[in-house]
């Protein structure tokens, strides 16, 4: 489950840079966040 909200964090954080030029710190949060779910996931054994 936390992969799935990893990738999907991610892949909003790669759209919010690439397509709509957000430089703001709340999409560095979102990437953040994605990677501290995938990372979680591992660790848990998932």
């Amino acid at each position: 489950m936390l992969i799935i909200a990893g990738c999907i964090l991610l892949v909003l954080w790669l759209m919010g840079v690439a397509f709509f030029k957000v430089t703001k710190g709340v999409i560095h949060l979102v990437l953040v966040v994605a990677i501290i779910a995938i990372v979680l996931h591992f660790v848990r054994g998932g």
